[in-house]
């Protein structure tokens, strides 16, 4: 007879992902054992893996977890009837919105990539693609005569530069807003796009 699943069986994947994030963020996927992530989860590394059947499998749901966030955003504004330039604000905001509070799986997703299994990191990197895709679409159609197509993948990928660091240095108790940082990225890149 097969065994049955628990009632809070999603609530301790949860779990074990969320304090995950937190010690690959801090000591990196090779550096954190699942013994470690047994007892920042107060429990045994049997029952780790009883929920996982790797370390690997744990990396990868705490990168997909935080990236589906994002595509999520991105599907969420493809639907809307906003100007193409209140739509990048809006994109940046929300991203900001969806980094804030989430630092570690933001870290994990720009650092640990290489440590997941080829078939899953494929996955991750289509996911990350079509974010890209996104905002390179949004930004042309935002300024399109203005726009240098040779350069747009590079105003793209500065624009995220600009985003996705703010895990390092972003104090959400300081002087300038969450908000206002995402306000700053987006009018930045629109800015870049006259020169």
């Amino acid at each position: 007879m097969a065994r049955r699943q628990a009632a809070d069986y999603d609530e301790k994947r949860e779990l074990i992902t969320k304090e995950a994030a937190k010690l690959f963020a801090k000591k990196g996927f090779d550096g954190a054992s699942v013994s470690d992530l047994a007892a920042a989860c107060n429990t045994s590394k049997s029952l780790i893996y009883h929920y996982y059947a790797s370390k690997e499998t744990i990396l990868f749901d705490v990168m997909n977890g935080h990236i589906n966030l994002l595509i999520n955003v991105t599907n969420d504004l493809s639907k809307s009837q906003s100007s193409p330039e209140d739509l990048f604000h809006k994109l940046a905001r929300e991203l900001m919105r969806r980094y804030i509070g989430a630092a570690s799986n933001q870290k994990v997703l720009l650092y640990e990539l290489d440590n997941l299994p080829l078939a899953e990191r494929r996955e991750i990197i289509k996911k990350q693609r079509k974010i890209i895709a996104f905002t390179e679409e949004l930004l042309a159609k935002a300024a399109p005569e203005k726009i240098d197509h040779a350069r747009l993948r590079s105003h793209v990928m500065l624009f995220f530069g600009m985003l996705n660091w703010t895990h390092n240095w972003f104090r959400p108790s300081g002087a300038v807003s969450r908000d206002d940082i995402a306000n700053m990225a987006a009018s930045t890149t629109l800015k870049a796009l006259e020169s």
